[in-house]
């Protein structure tokens, strides 16, 4: 099927879930998209006995869309983006050490931590899959994505110091763990032999570094083409090429996309809110990202839930799953705890921090792209299958959860 029509029934499917959401099941928008995609899934799957032509037709279907080149490759920027345009500069400067500390350090213990468990697990199941693997699996999951819940702590009224902490973190972490993702995957690739410590590093802070210099420079570009002129379709002309072509381009030059479109949506969200756009302009732009947000957040979600027609099934594997979604959790409290535990020494954090900061930390759609971008001959399908249950695991129950936390929290 060509691009177009497979494109327009992703459309029709999200709308009609989100309807159906809406109008009686009532659940957060990706949460009720998810859930009802899922349904459809086991839906699909079950017709397949009955007529078998069905579920295989369905099954091709969904295999024809590359879920993580479209994650990847086209929504990741226009997310990231439209996150980050909400994040003012000046209030981050308050609580950038816990935002820095916790999504560099802390996704770089996560890593560490989710790998030797998984590894032993593995050992445990007489499954022999070699550590360096088990690297790779630690690096994928362990960015959390708490898009689904933000809007669900904005209406129980945490504190904005927390809010700002959460979405902080979720927004650097993702462009840290793609570049400790796609690091490792350099290593495992090229093999062991060929592994330098600082070739490594020097590889890491190119990625990293260089994607933050490269946001500053196009994200100011931006900012003052934005404040020459006054005219709303054009300033929101500028931005959508900023994303699209600094994304690309970043790509193309070696950089960290991710990090390069999170800079530049905050020097544009802050510089431009504050002397750049008119109040006209104010309500077009950000009214535009977040309805871009809001549509892509939900085909985003559909897709993950189709894409369980397309995971192959292993009983061992399920188990190892289930598993590991605690194992994640361990590790996630434990890369928390200890940052916050040392930073509290000279940063006040909120009483309930740790217990926020750990189940606010869902894990999303970048893990299950990720997985699936991985060569096959490096366990793909297995941890294709163990990221998906976490994943899921980690939007439905964390996020429908995370509102009852925060109100026990405050």
């Amino acid at each position: 099927m060509e691009i177009y029509p497979i494109t327009s029934l992703i459309i029709l499917l999200t709308a009609i879930f989100a309807y159906l959401n809406v109008r009686w099941i009532k659940l957060p928008t990706t949460i009720g998209i998810i859930v009802l995609a899922l349904f459809s899934s086991l839906l699909i799957v079950l017709a397949g006995y009955l007529l078998p032509v069905f579920s295989v037709e369905a099954r091709k279907l969904v295999a024809n869309i590359s879920f993580e080149q479209v994650l990847i490759k086209i929504m990741l920027g226009f997310l990231l983006f439209a996150g980050a345009l909400h994040i003012d500069a000046n209030k981050l400067k308050k609580e950038i050490w816990p935002v820095i500390i916790l999504s560099t350090i802390g996704t770089f213990i996560s890593t560490f931590l989710v790998s030797v468990m998984a590894y032993y697990l593995f050992q445990a199941f007489q499954l022999h899959v070699p550590y360096i693997y088990c690297l790779l699996f630690g690096s994928l999951i362990s960015p959390t994505d708490p898009i689904a819940v933000i809007g669900i702590l904005k209406r129980v009224g945490i504190p904005k110091s927390l809010e700002l902490k959460i979405a902080g973190e979720s927004l650097f972490n993702d462009g840290v763990g793609v570049v400790i993702f796609l690091t490792i995957l350099e290593i495992a690739t090229s093999g062991m032999s060929k592994f330098s410590m600082a070739d490594t590093a020097v590889l890491f802070l190119r990625e990293a570094g260089g994607g933050i210099l490269f946001g500053g420079i196009i994200g100011y570009l931006a900012y003052f083409l934005i404040k020459s002129i006054d005219n709303y379709s054009v300033e929101v002309l500028i931005t959508l090429t900023i994303v699209m072509c600094g994304y690309t381009l970043a790509d193309d030059l070696h950089l960290s996309g991710p990090l390069a479109v999170i800079i530049a949506g905050i020097i544009i969200g802050t510089k431009g809110k504050h002397d750049a756009f008119s109040e006209v302009t104010r309500d077009y732009l950000l009214k535009f990202w977040d309805m871009l947000d809001e549509i892509f957040n939900a085909v985003l979600f559909l897709l993950m839930g189709l894409e369980m027609l397309a995971i192959k099934i292993d009983p061992v594997v399920m188990i190892i799953g289930f598993i590991m979604i605690f194992l994640v959790l361990l590790a996630r409290y434990l890369c928390v705890l200890l940052p916050v535990s040392i930073l509290r020494i000279w940063i006040k954090f909120e009483k309930n921090a740790v217990a926020m900061l750990t189940w606010g930390g869902v894990r999303g759609g970048l893990s299950v792209a990720m997985a699936l971008s991985l060569p096959e001959n490096m366990h793909r399908d297995e941890f294709v299958l163990i990221t998906y249950i976490i994943v899921i695991f980690s939007v439905i129950v964390q996020g429908l959860t995370i509102g009852k936390l925060a109100r026990n929290s405050n």
